[in-house]
């Protein structure tokens, strides 16, 4: 198996680039926003997935290991292919393991591919598996250094991200104070 792939851009596709290592040029389907700032006769670096099927050897680049990660959980899920994959890689994977940790289907049926039903798959088998490495944003009308306050406090409480979100995004949006937004939450959680 292939697992990282160094070389030079030959040529770009709609989806894929041929990415030459040695004498050998490997056809490698990216995401969109990798694909987009690549440029052609410039040195490339990808961590691999390669797939076999019964007919076909693919491998998916990737900059990073956490965008590998990601597209391994999503593909993992029935329904779910590599293709898909690649679609929902396209968005800010940081964005895709929030909505799946705040169980936002609506926002994961915007992704070309995924409907109503793969989306809720995809929240019930992901949702525990999946960390952002963001804090949730907590309330609009805070500036970041209040928002991180408020979400480590309640996360030091016990709770999820995920149910954090759920209780704030109904908050009014008078509630400013730290200490207002917390028993806020705590009063309806």
């Amino acid at each position: 198996m292939i697992a990282y792939l160094q070389g030079t851009v030959l040529k770009k596709f709609e989806k894929a680039a041929i990415v030459q290592a040695g004498q050998i040029g490997y056809l490698v389907h990216l995401p969109a926003p990798t694909l987009a700032n690549l440029n052609e006769k410039e040195d490339a670096e990808f961590f691999i997935e390669t797939r076999v099927r019964e007919d076909d050897i693919s491998l998916y680049g990737f900059e990073t290991l956490s965008q590998q990660d990601l597209f391994q959980s999503v593909t993992s899920i029935s329904g779910v292919g590599a293709k898909i994959g690649m679609e929902i890689l396209a968005e800010d994977p940081e964005k895709i393991k929030a909505a799946i940790i705040a169980k936002d289907a609506a926002y994961l049926t915007k992704i070309n591919g995924i409907g109503k039903r793969t989306a809720e798959r995809m929240i019930v088998e992901l949702k525990n598996k999946l960390t952002t490495t963001e804090l949730p944003p907590v309330h609009q009308g805070l500036d970041q250094e209040h928002n991180h306050h408020v979400a480590e406090a309640l996360m030091s409480l016990g709770y999820q991200k995920y149910e954090i979100n759920k209780v704030l995004k109904r908050m009014p949006d008078e509630i400013v104070e730290v200490e207002e937004i917390v028993t806020y939450f705590l009063q309806n959680v």
